[in-house]
């Protein structure tokens, strides 16, 4: 699906687009802005002509780095179109339109003319640096390639301390700071075991209703270590099982 590019100002609004494949980026058009419901109107028949709904705003930031008040604005315009039907992201646009200006001085074009394009030409670098960056990304694969650079927590089993003791696990972090959890089920899912947890003590990230899933593995000793969870579906599918194999035990109860 195509991309479109947006450089939006006050007076004018840029548009740039991609090719099917996500290879290049061409300038579209420049809209001189008649009011929101009709500079809507116009991305939205674009969106259509070019059969996508994915939107990329570029964000202007101070240098450094916070937004102001055309930030503000860009967010507002942008909302307006995600009302629509539009997925709108965004991307840092700092000095694109003096880029822009500055291809357009280099190639002779003059003042009154370098207004007609200028934007159009800044939505194109926006797009650019927006697919250099990686392109755009279905919110799972991104949401699954943060957490693939999460770094696992590994904690250890505070020696002497068994298990079954008042149903209480103290592991011990990297720090060797001690952590209390209740120990509520360990389990075997797909050749791998698994602990789940309860915190037994208030902790700084995790509530005191939320259960806590770790692999048991090994350390290069061929100790215990218990490992946390980055990868959401492994966590999920593991969780499931804890909740069928809770279930069982209480009809076996009953």
């Amino acid at each position: 699906m195509r991309v479109l590019g947006l450089d939006i100002g006050d007076k004018r609004i840029g548009v740039a687009v991609t090719d099917p494949l996500g290879i290049t980026v061409q300038g579209v058009e420049t809209i001189f802005t008649k009011g929101t419901e009709r500079d809507v109107g116009r991305i939205l028949e674009l969106s259509r002509l070019y059969e996508t709904d994915r939107i990329v705003a570029g964000l202007p930031r101070r240098l450094s780095g916070e937004e102001g008040l055309q930030a503000g604005k860009v967010r507002a315009f942008a909302e307006e179109l995600t009302k629509r039907g539009l997925n709108v992201r965004f991307m840092d646009e700092r000095l694109s339109s003096v880029s822009a200006e500055k291809v357009l001085i280099g190639a002779g074009v003059r003042r009154e003319d370098r207004k007609k394009v200028i934007d159009k030409l800044a939505a194109t670098y926006i797009l650019e640096a927006f697919m250099d960056a990686g392109g755009w990304k279905e919110e799972k694969a991104e949401k699954q390639e943060a957490q693939s650079t999460q770094k696992s927590e590994v904690y250890r089993l505070m020696e002497d301390l068994s298990m079954e003791r008042d149903n209480v696990v103290v592991l011990l972090d990297e720090n060797d700071k001690e952590l209390k959890f209740e120990h509520l089920m360990t389990l075997e899912y797909e050749g791998r075991d698994y602990v789940v947890l309860a915190p037994a003590e208030e902790m700084e990230d995790i509530e005191m209703d939320e259960a806590v899933i770790l692999r048991i593995d090994k350390d290069a000793e061929g100790n215990d270590v218990y490992t946390s969870l980055t990868d959401e579906e492994e966590i999920d599918k593991v969780f499931e099982r804890y909740l069928e194999i809770a279930g069982e035990d209480e009809d076996g109860e009953e």
